[in-house]
């Protein structure tokens, strides 16, 4: 907790952003932080609430009233410490998290919840400001060794604590720079990818190796895994889903990913042929996630002539729906930065042709309303309603509609068994596979998720490992209840 009267004294108080119509001059991050003074007061609201529901809405398990605590009393290490005990990676989490335990943050049930979120990234920010995050290579070498298959949080998340066991840990990334989707899919506008490069860095000092541009079950033999006494398949859930509509292949029609990579490697100064540019297009972004909110942010960075949402779902409320009562993720609208910079949201519309012209070029998008027809005992049934059919102008259709699961090159020639939805079958709790040298975790496990979820299964699976190689195992786990154990 904080202080004990902190709730009633202090007000939340955010970071603010710059200008819109300085912001989108560059894809630089656009947050102004708050003061030393302004954050300690925002440690002293976690109130002595008796039970922290932020714990268990945190995947992590983070000790989010210690640490908030430790920042009240501007004990600013002793918070890193706390804050690094459960989360590898705060720096990513503190920019990109949607921030779980807010929700469930008992102070939320009357007042503006505690500013988690934005405490954790100031404790990481500060330690890293003032030295105190320095490598730890581990003291013996068990002689072990281990590949991880990709570079996203759960990877780095799982490389970080097996290395710390004492474990010899490859890395491989089949893009040219580490990071998975931290790196390409989101933009520097929410986070510059220096952030990634410095924590990198540290891995590196502590003995993890990466290798880049290895696309393993491609161009690197799948036999040669066999060299490792264990592997962890972090590869992410990166198929692309699209739609079943007419002139989906229309020129202009292009997947949300290919869209935000291609800029983000510009920004490094990469040459890119024929990049997906939104200047002076009518933009449409099919999808109203993170995601699209990214297309939506970066096609006015690019200087579109106008940008346009479409949501299949209905509008959620304002506050907190009956539905999602606390402590639960709230079903709630969610207007981001992107969406102030300039957008014209629509929901229960759905996209029933792309229009294009003699020479396969996207012209435009034909809609219709729907709405979401709720029968008893079924799956709600999608219903279009008569007479709202729509044709809207459109030179770039952005297709942000998420991720039906991870790719099948690893699994078929792994021999690994998929579940009913084609993510790589491993319980959770083991992270095992069929084969049992063979672990997974992270999206390619679970399916599309939070980036706080990757890291906190990165960071399971890595104890499983180390239970499968040595028997017993030092690293630290969650029970079911989210308390840590060490056994």
């Amino acid at each position: 907790m904080g202080k004990v009267t902190g709730f009633k004294e202090f007000e939340r108080q955010d970071e603010k952003y710059t200008s819109v119509k300085d912001r989108i001059k560059d894809y630089k991050e656009f947050t102004v932080p708050l003061s030393d003074k302004e954050i300690t007061k925002q440690g002293s609201r976690c109130m002595d609430c008796g039970i922290p529901f932020c714990h268990s809405g945190c995947p992590l398990g983070n000790l989010i009233p210690d640490f908030n605590h430790m920042v009240h009393q501007g004990e600013w290490q002793k918070a890193s410490w706390l804050l690094h005990s459960t989360n590898n990676f705060p720096e990513f989490t503190g920019r990109l998290c949607p921030a779980p335990c807010e929700k469930s943050c008992v102070l939320g049930i009357i007042e503006d919840p505690v500013s988690i979120e934005n405490i954790e990234k100031n404790i990481v920010e500060r330690a890293f400001k003032e030295g105190w995050i320095k490598p730890q290579p581990p003291k013996s070498r068990t002689g072990k060794t281990i590949a991880v298959v990709g570079s996203g949080p759960a990877g780095l998340a799982t490389a970080q604590q097996l290395n710390r066991a004492g474990h010899i840990v490859t890395v491989f990334e089949r893009d040219d720079a580490i990071g998975g989707l931290l790196r390409y899919g989101i933009p520097n506008f929410k986070m510059e990818k220096g952030i990634i490069d410095r924590r990198v860095a540290i891995l590196e000092a502590e003995g993890i190796i990466f290798k880049t541009n290895v696309n393993v079950g491609v161009n690197y033999d799948v036999k040669d895994l066999k060299a490792f006494d264990a592997i962890v398949l972090c590869g992410g859930a990166t198929e692309r889903r699209s739609l079943p509509t007419p002139g989906i292949d229309a020129d202009g029609v292009v997947q949300a990913m290919d869209f935000l990579t291609q800029q983000t490697k510009v920004v490094f100064g990469a040459e890119i042929k024929d990049q997906v540019k939104a200047t002076d297009k009518d933009v449409i972004v099919i999808g109203g996630g993170d995601t699209g909110s990214d297309c939506i942010g970066t096609s006015n960075r690019h200087g579109a002539k106008s940008v346009v949402n479409f949501e299949i779902m209905p509008k959620p409320p304002g506050h907190r729906s009956p539905s999602t009562p606390w402590p639960f993720w709230p079903l709630q609208l969610k207007t981001s930065s992107s969406h102030q910079e300039g957008v014209e949201r629509n929901w229960l519309i759905n996209t029933k042709e792309f229009v294009k012209d003699d020479n396969g070029k996207l012209t435009a998008l034909k809609t219709v309303n729907v709405e979401w027809k709720m029968i008893p005992g079924q799956r709600p049934q999608l219903m279009e309603i008569s007479g709202t059919e729509k044709t809207w102008p459109c030179d770039l259709a952005l297709l942000a509609l998420g991720f039906t699961g991870p790719e099948s090159t690893l699994s078929d020639k792994l021999g690994i068994d998929k579940d009913a939805r084609s993510n790589y079958k491993a319980e959770y709790g083991k992270y095992q596979t069929n084969v049992p040298y063979i672990f997974t975790a992270g999206d390619m496990r679970r399916g599309q998720s939070l980036i706080v979820w990757a890291i906190s299964e990165g960071r399971e699976a890595a104890r499983q490992v180390d239970l499968y190689l040595m028997g017993k195992s030092e690293l630290p786990s969650k029970d079911v209840t989210g308390d840590l154990v060490a056994m």
